[in-house]
């Protein structure tokens, strides 16, 4: 299993647009063979794998599955188990991840892919809610930019906000590329504190209030931040902690998907059905940097996918309407022996 397991990681690290669904296929027999629980999950739906031959055939498992079962393909000992913010109500998830360094490697191919080298980027990080917990993939992708960025005034920002205030002004005056990637509520409160002139900057925000402010639509956040720091765009991570791999957004534009990422919608009332390109349906993900884990993965994010791969992200899902989904995760519950 492990030289399959070795051609199958080189595969997905060199992964492009015209031979994605192959390399899909593959990884998914090898999962469905050597992964009990999502093999389990295949019994249950009555999926024999080898007649898969499409990736419209393939069966996402429940994202809730994180929560209650440590999912792994093959027998390997983790270097470090991510885990959710545990910001909403229950058990937070965790993602046992093989190899540190293969995550980081994901992470850097897929912000270049989009933005060029994180490490020629000045990386300025404003996520105090991920840094006063431990677990946290955000800040090990955020640690390995810091890591490897040529400008030494890259670091995180807890409290000293006039340092990070320093240090924005100065990147701007010299024209340094720069990247202050922040959590949403903190870019916020910056921006309200401190409103001043960063065009040229990259600023991205990764999402969510933490619980630490009221939500707010993103084209609402957006334009509150555009104002107060005078850039014509603000960008956009989308991540999890059950993902390897980061979709990002330019601007009010839709998200685009790493290499190793394709995003799809699954009908909100029959979660085991496709739904149509452009309209609203609760996203599947298949992530191919989980190969040691799970890469096809039924979220609880509505949103919408186009014919070209970008997509947008509109919300929760109510898990009143997907009562399928939600009695098929609790036939996997007793399943404790596999994990």
């Amino acid at each position: 299993m492990n030289e399959i397991r070795q051609l199958l990681a080189k595969k997905v690290n060199a992964v492009s647009d015209s031979d994605f669904d192959a390399v899909a296929l593959k990884v998914f027999h090898y999962q469905a063979i050597n992964n009990p629980l999502y093999a389990a999950y295949l019994q249950l739906l009555r999926v024999v794998p080898h007649e898969v031959h499409t990736l419209q055939a393939i069966p996402f498992l429940p994202i809730q599955l994180f929560k209650n079962h440590i999912i792994q393909t093959g027998t390997w000992t983790p270097e470090v188990v991510f885990t959710s913010s545990g910001t909403g109500t229950g058990t937070v998830s965790s993602h046992a991840v093989r190899y540190v360094q293969d995550y980081l490697r994901n992470c850097r191919r897929g912000f270049a892919h989009f933005y060029g080298e994180p490490a020629a980027y000045c990386t300025l990080a404003l996520l105090p809610s991920y840094l006063e917990r431990s677990g946290s993939s955000l800040i090990a992708m955020a640690n390995d930019f810091i890591q490897r960025s040529a400008n030494a005034h890259s670091g995180f920002f807890l409290y000293n906000t006039q340092a990070l205030i320093e240090i924005l002004q100065e990147c701007k005056k010299t024209n340094t590329p720069t990247l202050l990637l922040g959590v949403s509520f903190a870019l916020l409160d910056l921006a309200e504190a401190h409103p001043m002139n960063l065009e040229g900057t990259i600023i991205m925000e990764t999402g969510g209030m933490k619980g630490r402010r009221q939500e707010l639509i993103r084209a609402d956040l957006h334009e509150r931040l555009c104002r107060a720091f005078r850039v014509q765009q603000i960008h956009s991570e989308y991540g999890m902690t059950e993902l390897l791999s980061q979709g990002y957004a330019q601007g009010k534009g839709l998200f685009r998907p790493a290499p190793t990422m394709r995003v799809y919608t699954r009908q909100i009332t029959d979660p085991l059905s496709p739904e149509q390109p452009g309209k609203t349906g609760a996203i599947n993900i298949i992530d191919l940097a989980n190969l040691d884990t799970i890469a096809f993965i039924a979220t609880d994010d509505l949103g919408k996918v186009y014919p070209d791969n970008s997509f947008e992200i509109l919300g929760r899902l109510d898990h009143s309407d997907v009562r399928g989904c939600n009695l098929m995760v609790s036939e996997m519950q007793p399943l404790s022996n596999l994990t």
